[in-house]
């Protein structure tokens, strides 16, 4: 049978020009992991002056269609019939939330959200545990969570989010903002907010959410936990015990608009400062058969640098034609990449 799937209109004009290819990129990652590589001649072709993604499959079923349903840019799924018509297959996506939770938060600097949930979704079918995308309760880590566009994401997933920012105002700005929206959906929750104290001394401050979908999953003690930390990236391992977290997922500095820091050397431009003192860190926390998911702008670093510092720490790259068809342009200043790699 062949399909078509119908691409997710995108506010960011730049992002939508790259949604088709970076759509089916995702889908062959997705085909080679939890597909069994059923799907094939993936292609963009428009259809009635609509652009799409077509592929061919043996008929799919409601698992497959499942893992397809989460695709970062699919907005609808259709089998293509005789004469030129399209039959609506229905999706069920992980979706737990309503998605103004992920769509809502606006600033300058913020990751489009499209794109933070092709990271993930490309750094969880890296990782040994991809068949479970849709039964377990992952644990995700955005070591460089900035304002919760990664911890939001993964709480639509039904995941437990974890996050770390050492800018004060970023981690303030998430605090408001989560609390506030558990408050007005009337999401059940438990928030506690406060300083995190090492010998008698301040070492930052820590959000701690727990929170069900349902008022029946709450009363089950069935929680989703939010774990927001004001903090150095480099301290991660001083909030988290090793290998306790399924994912990590970044988007690295693109050293444009803001730099990295690192304890030596302050504010760089090089985000490889960053990620050469960091990734080691980020794979301490990462539970075996885990993954690191990481973007970053190859106008300033190259990937086969990038891709050492994972390997120096010990992780081994996924790499594939699709993975390295995910580069795309951001703007003039920008071109970003992904790297995965996973902890044997």
């Amino acid at each position: 049978m062949r399909y078509a799937m119908l691409i997710l209109p995108s506010a960011n004009r730049v992002y939508a020009d790259s949604a088709v290819g970076l759509t089916a990129a995702e889908l062959e990652i997705f085909s080679g992991a939890v597909l069994d590589d059923a799907i094939a001649d993936i292609a963009a072709e428009e259809i009635a002056g609509v652009p799409y993604v077509t592929f061919e499959s043996a008929a799919l079923d409601e698992r497959s269609t499942r893992f397809i349903a989460n695709l970062s840019s699919i907005y609808a799924l259709f089998a293509l019939e005789g004469g030129g018509l399209l039959r609506p297959v229905p999706l069920h996506r992980l979706d737990r939330f309503d998605d103004d939770l992920v769509t809502i938060p606006k600033y300058t600097g913020k990751t489009n959200e499209q794109f933070t949930k092709l990271l993930l979704n490309a750094t969880l079918m890296g990782s040994a545990f991809a068949g479970a995308m849709l039964d377990r309760r992952f644990v995700v880590l955005d070591p460089l969570a900035g304002r919760g566009t990664t911890l939001h994401q993964a709480m639509m997933y039904g995941y437990d989010a974890y996050g770390v920012d050492r800018d004060q105002k970023d981690y303030e700005a998430y605090s408001t903002y989560i609390q506030r929206w558990l408050k007005e959906k009337r999401i059940k929750h438990r928030a506690e907010n406060g300083p995190v104290r090492r010998e008698r001394k301040v070492v930052g401050r820590r959000l701690q959410v727990t929170l069900a979908a349902t008022k029946e999953e709450y009363r089950a003690s069935e929680f989703q936990r939010i774990d927001m930390v004001n903090a150095d990236t480099i301290r991660t391992l001083e909030f988290w015990k090793p290998r306790s977290v399924d994912l990590v997922v970044a988007d690295a500095p693109y050293g444009v608009q803001h730099g990295s820091r690192t304890a030596d050397k302050g504010l760089a431009r090089d985000p490889l400062d960053l990620l050469r003192a960091a990734v080691p860190v980020w794979a301490g926390v990462l539970r075996r058969g885990g993954a690191l998911g990481l973007s970053w702008n190859t106008n300033v670093a190259d990937r086969a640098d990038v891709a050492a510092a994972l390997t120096e720490a010990g992780l081994d790259v996924v790499d594939s034609d699709a993975y390295r068809r995910l580069v795309h342009r951001v703007d003039q200043a920008i071109r970003r990449d992904v790297l995965v790699a996973r902890k044997p």
